[in-house]
């Protein structure tokens, strides 16, 4: 038994030595995203080194978006690439090396994407408009979590995905009705809404930075960790930027409604005329959480993707 834990010690050992473009997963299957089944479509991650099954990740209505933006630990923004990234989306399954580290998972990714879709990119620095989220003049409004340990996922770490049919009870406003303590966003045609358990103000944020379109720093001085909603009207529905799964964190699971219908069930009988308007992302912020959005302008590291195929190679 003893020389058989020395050797696996001495694989995980070499492995973490391996030149980065040597880094691959052992086992890749990339195929095409079946079409959306009743109008609904479910984008998001799971497993993967820091996870509870690091050896699998798996992802589902990945676009290619997503995956570099996961690979290089992106945020929308900082990604200049041709539209279609957003609309090509595939399903993942890969075998992830034993011993491998959140940072050799990223470089596996790159990996792939030179290889299957023959990725070539560059970085550049550009000068961006970006917000700083503060505190508004009548102060936080915003409940502090009653456990306040460190438990919450790590920001750069895949969203989580649950398997099987999504069963949520839709509620009288639209939205589905979730068990409380998740971190997530919900998006749907003119309708988004926050939850957010254990949640920094860095960590918010990021989730911002994914709506906004552009940066979000944290300048609130706010140390504590908060359970809050958000509710808001996207300023898009779209399946870009705004209609992205995090794959980057800071939002825990993303959940999308496609073609008119949101997630969780049948669309309920809401007409615009009968719904009650929702605030913009600004009015929502400084209303419901005591924060607002100043706009600024500063340096923002870019990757710009000069060559990628749409088709990937064989499995």
């Amino acid at each position: 038994m003893i020389r058989v834990i020395v050797v696996v010690l001495l694989a995980v050992v070499c492995y973490a030595q391996q030149p980065d473009n040597q880094l691959t997963f052992e086992v890749a299957s990339i195929k095409p995203s079946p079409p959306p089944e009743m109008g609904m479509m479910r984008v998001g991650s799971r497993g993967g080194p820091g996870t509870g099954d690091p050896t699998r990740f798996t992802a589902s209505n990945f676009s290619l978006s997503n995956l570099v933006t996961l690979a290089y630990d992106l945020r929308p923004y900082q990604l200049t690439a041709p539209s279609w990234l957003n609309s090509e989306r595939f399903d993942i399954v890969a075998k992830v090396p034993p011993g491998a580290t959140k940072e050799q998972f990223r470089v596996m990714l790159q990996n792939l994407l030179a290889e299957r879709f023959k990725l070539v990119m560059h970085r550049e620095k550009k000068e961006l408009p970006m917000f700083e989220l503060v505190v508004g003049k009548g102060g936080p409004k915003l409940k502090e979590s009653e456990d306040q340990a460190d438990s919450e996922p790590a920001a750069g770490a895949p969203p989580p995905m649950p398997g099987g049919p999504m069963q949520d009870k839709m509620g009288k406003d639209g939205f589905p009705e979730m068990p409380a303590g998740r971190t997530m966003t919900m998006m749907m045609p003119g309708r988004a809404r926050m939850t957010a358990y254990k949640q920094t103000m860095e960590a918010l944020a990021t989730r911002l930075s994914m709506s906004a379109g552009r940066p979000v720093m944290d300048g609130t001085g706010l140390k504590k960790k908060y359970d809050f909603t958000l509710t808001y009207a996207p300023e898009s529905t779209g399946m870009g930027p705004m209609g992205m799964a995090s794959p980057s964190g800071g939002g825990g699971m993303a959940m999308v409604g496609t073609a008119g219908g949101p997630v969780g069930g049948p669309m309920p009988d809401h007409t615009a005329a009968d719904a009650e308007p929702l605030p913009t992302l600004a009015t929502a912020l400084q209303e419901q959480l005591g924060l607002k959005l100043e706009s600024k302008k500063g340096p923002v590291d870019i990757v710009v993707v000069d060559k990628i195929e749409k088709v990937p190679t064989e499995n």
